[in-house]
């Protein structure tokens, strides 16, 4: 789980920096790299918005795992 909330963090950190880009100079980098609303363009954001569902509910829900080392 530590892996997948690692990577979770960068695709909602590069979802925002493209968000950022977008509202300043309205230039979405998504879009330049993988083409406008293609396949690739339509993954990569699906994948942002899981991550960010992730993360949300990393914060929300407790973790009921707990290692004792004796």
């Amino acid at each position: 789980m530590y892996y997948l909330s690692k990577i979770a963090l960068w695709l909602v950190i590069i979802g925002g920096l493209n968000w950022g880009l977008v509202g300043a100079f309205d230039f979405n980098l998504v879009s330049l790299i993988f083409g406008n609303m293609s396949i690739l363009a339509r993954i990569v954001y699906i994948l942002v918005g899981l991550s960010a569902i992730w993360l949300i509910y990393e914060q929300f829900v407790p973790d009921t795992v707990v290692i004792e080392k004796r």
